[in-house]
């Protein structure tokens, strides 16, 4: 029955990295692992997280996560254990305060600044021509300067 369960589970569930040696008997822990899985990243392949990542690093972080969670550690005490050990960037999803907020905000300020400043100049430049301060038509010596290079 246990392994019945075990292959509708995996038939239910997108294919994961994660050994059944790995799992846990506890499907409440397991499950917390699994999503724990998905917010850490893998340090050797840099862009995967630890739940898709086949490296051996990868491996025994997840075994590292289960024994964690076995221990009683929350869940939020397990990412603190893994950002102490290896750094923010172990997170899939980096923390949105401290020097990070530069980062998440910078984005949508650059647009609303790239937007202000060519509204300005579209404003700036349909100002001067309704002001005259562009004129629109050559003046007598524009106009004789271009005849005489048209002849050329």
């Amino acid at each position: 029955m246990k392994h019945l369960i075990l292959i509708l589970c995996l038939l239910a569930t997108p294919l994961m990295a994660v050994e059944p040696h790995e799992m846990l008997d506890d499907p409440a822990l397991e499950a917390r692992a699994q999503v724990l899985d998905t917010q850490l990243r893998c340090v050797k392949c840099q862009s995967e997280a630890l739940a898709s990542s086949n490296a051996a690093w990868a491996a025994d972080a997840r075994i590292l996560l289960r024994q964690l969670l076995t221990d009683g550690y929350s869940d939020q005490q397990v990412l603190e254990f893994f950002v102490v050990r290896y750094g923010e960037y172990v997170l899939m999803e980096p923390q949105k305060g401290g020097s990070n907020t530069l980062l998440w905000y910078a984005g949508p300020i650059m647009l609303l600044l790239g937007f202000g400043i060519g509204w300005g100049f579209l404003r700036q430049r349909n100002s001067a021509k309704a002001t005259g301060a562009m004129p629109e038509v050559l003046s007598e010596d524009e106009k004789a300067r271009l005849a005489e290079i048209m002849n050329d």
